[in-house]
Order: structure tokens, then C-alpha cells, then sequence
């Protein structure tokens, strides 16, 4: 009986990890906001229009299905500043979010892929 307990209880556990690591269940839009807005990520980018960059609708649309992809783009984009491609076709280095705090960044980012 113990086994079988231990078994559920590791089942349970393992579930609900899974669950809070989704992005449907895990963001915290009032700090992903704030930190876009302390890294003047809404100088270039908006919710749902275009400006300098793209929409983050636009960014959530282009990896909806392909999160992973998403997220490995966004990552090399605020952390690394590679040049990107702006709306006009210039190119200029992306800014670099001021924050080496991974579960900021990874906040960040799922808030974004969930516009």
C-alpha cells in the first residue's frame, strides 16, 4: 500500500510540475510589463501594433506551435543584442534587458509568446 501511495503522490507531484512550468500557468504579466518598460522595450515594440519592431502579437503569432524556437530567439535577442532586422528593413542591435535574474527573463518571455 505504501508503494502504491508513493507512486500517486510522485504522479501527482510530477504533474503539477509540469502545469506550473507552462506559460498559460506560470506568468506574471505585471512583471513582465514593468520589466519591459525599465528596458524601454516599449520604445521599439507594442502589444498590438507595429513600430520599430514587431508586435508582440506578431512574435507570439510567428511561434505559436514552435515556442521553443521562440524562446531560444527571444533569448539570444535580450541577452546577447545581435543585430535584428527592423520593420523598415534597417538593421540596428537589439538592447539587452538589464537583468541577469533567469526566472525574470523566462517570465519575459513567456508573457511575449502568450500575447
Amino acid at each position: 500500500m505504501q508503494f502504491r501511495l508513493n507512486r500517486v503522490s510522485l504522479l501527482v507531484a510530477a504533474t503539477a510540475a509540469i502545469l506550473a512550468s507552462s506559460s498559460s500557468y506560470a506568468v506574471d504579466a505585471d512583471a513582465a510589463k514593468a520589466l519591459a518598460k525599465d528596458n524601454d522595450c516599449f520604445k521599439c515594440h507594442a502589444i498590438d501594433k507595429t513600430k520599430k519592431g514587431p508586435a508582440y502579437k506578431k512574435i507570439a503569432a510567428k511561434y505559436k506551435g514552435k515556442e521553443a524556437e521562440g524562446f531560444e530567439k527571444m533569448k539570444k535577442n535580450i541577452t546577447t543584442g545581435p543585430k535584428v532586422k527592423l520593420e523598415d528593413g534597417t538593421e540596428e542591435e537589439h538592447k539587452i534587458i538589464n537583468t541577469k535574474n533567469e526566472a525574470e527573463i523566462k517570465n519575459l518571455m513567456e508573457w511575449i509568446l502568450s500575447q
